[in-house]
């Protein structure tokens, strides 16, 4: 084993390849005595932490001048002084790690992995903020190391690091300065996105996304999310479009574009699945309420990806929710509501599952009111468990939307509903007339054909010999004419 895999944090995720740190360690070359001293380094490595850095700073003193196995020793000592938190002598160790980048003893692709590597170990070990304050540091030594090596790729990397940094600190004004120089580097001379540059430009929008989401900036989301899904020269890791789908699906829900909103938040899940992110879930709760806000009877686990997942105990609650809304049980809903506070805790989710709740209350004081022709805001609050107040809002928005025909007396606290008796009788006759119409103009039809033969005018008189089938009263009006005043008019079957 390599002793980049003793430690968890080395897998080369930035580098979105899914390779890993050179393994070639344990083929050391060199001098005996240097080669013992780094080995028997390593074997403390667990035992005696404080032990093996010294042991491990030793290796470049025993070197004639500088090389690999030196290169080696100074890096395994800089992870275990960042990781007992002796972040001053990381530094200095990290500056003395450099000067070696620059010699001829190491080759440029393996000190540029190995650089990053060591970028990503800090980064992820980085748990207070001491340790990101040393993490900002490693980062403005190595591009100042790199700034006259035309090192374009190792460049990129660290500076979209720092931009990270910068953007879990929420420092947005050197962020937004240090995403404008980073997208001036990844553009042509017309100012078009480089294609050769495609999986830097994506990332770079993904954290720009993210940073004008963050000011709940939509407009400026917008723009840069139709940006991002231009860019076809790219192939960047899943993790990066499951940010940038996450971020549509938000911006979708905002704008209540449901549709769009639910196959970017499947496509972020997919994606983020694909990475193995734990914020899979986190969206996959996201496509089940984006389905009930869709007021959507399809099940967002029909599909193979997300079958899987449908006993998830991290989204019990949000399925259990979906099966109480579309069967509009309401106290069901209210119930699994309050049994998993935690599930407000997403800001997101907190903003949206209201939006839910008013829905399956609406439809509730619907079925409440049905049979009743009057009924008071008390009655349904109690029934509901609400406040009066709410139940004044949820009817007025039911009559504004006209599907609710009644009046509120405000000073009695109660709705009556119109009679819509009248209504419903003029509909009928409506409909019934226009029944006969169909039947009689169907008789005169088969008539017409059966007679067509024979001479003489047709029943229906002008009207049909034309080609145009009269309705029925037309054809009462026609009998009438031809029978003349004082007769009655003939009916079907007359």
């Amino acid at each position: 084993m390599s002793d980049e895999d003793d430690f968890m944090a080395d897998s080369d995720q930035e580098d979105y390849d899914f390779e890993y740190e050179d393994a070639d360690d344990d083929d050391a070359v060199g001098d005996v005595d240097v080669e013992n001293k780094y080995f028997s380094a390593k074997q403390m490595k667990t035992e005696d932490p404080e032990a093996a850095i010294e042991e491990f700073l030793g290796v470049p003193a025993l070197e004639d001048g500088k090389t690999e196995m030196g290169f080696k020793g100074l890096k395994q000592a800089i992870k275990l002084e960042f990781k007992l938190k002796r972040h001053s002598g990381a530094i200095e160790h990290y500056q003395e790690l450099l000067s070696y980048v620059k010699s001829s003893a190491i080759s440029r692709n393996y000190s540029e992995k190995s650089i990053n590597n060591m970028l990503d170990f800090i980064e992820k070990a980085a748990e207070d903020p001491e340790g990101r304050q040393c993490m900002e540091t490693f980062y403005s030594k190595t591009l100042e190391s790199f700034q006259s090596t035309n090192n374009e790729r190792l460049w990129l990397k660290t500076n979209i690091k720092l931009a990270r940094l910068w953007l879990d600190q929420k420092n947005f004004g050197q962020l937004a300065d240090k995403l404008r120089e980073l997208h001036q580097a990844c553009q042509r001379a017309d100012g078009s996105d480089d294609p050769n540059k495609g999986t830097y430009s994506l990332e770079i929008y993904a954290l720009e996304i993210l940073m004008y989401a963050e000011m709940k900036n939509n407009k400026r989301v917008k723009i840069l999310y139709q940006r991002a899904l231009r860019v076809r020269s790219a192939v960047p890791h899943p993790q990066i479009l499951g940010v940038i789908r996450e971020a549509g699906g938000k911006m979708h829900m905002s704008e209540e574009n449901w549709k769009e909103a639910q196959s970017d938040f499947f496509e972020s899940f997919r994606n983020y699945d694909e990475s193995g992110s734990l914020q899979r879930i986190q969206v996959l709760n996201y496509l089940v309420l984006c389905t009930m806000l869709m007021e959507s009877d399809i099940n967002p686990f029909d599909t193979p990806e997300t079958k899987a997942y449908q006993n998830d105990p991290r989204i019990s609650a949000m399925t259990a929710m979906v099966a109480a809304y579309q069967a509009q049980d309401i106290d069901q809903y209210e119930s699994i509501l309050k049994k998993n506070p935690e599930m407000m805790k997403d800001p997101f989710i907190a903003e949206n599952i209201a939006e839910v709740t008013r829905a399956i209350r609406t439809n509730s004081v619907l079925k409440i009111v049905a049979p009743y022709s009057r009924f008071s805001f008390d009655f349904i609050a109690k029934k509901l468990r609400i406040s009066t107040a709410e139940v004044q809002d949820i009817v007025g928005f039911l009559i504004l939307d006209n599907r609710l025909d009644a009046e509120i007396d405000q000073t009695r606290g109660t709705v009556e509903k119109k009679n819509g008796d009248d209504v419903q009788r003029v509909q009928a006759v409506e409909q019934w007339t226009s029944a006969i119409d169909s039947l009689w103009t169907a008789l005169l039809r088969s008539t017409d054909v059966n007679r067509s033969g024979e001479d003489g005018p047709s029943m229906a008189g002008p009207a049909l010999a034309a080609g145009a089938p009269p309705t029925y009263t037309e054809a009462l009006s026609s009998r009438r004419q031809r029978k003349g005043p004082g007769k009655r008019a003939l009916y079907v079957g007359a």
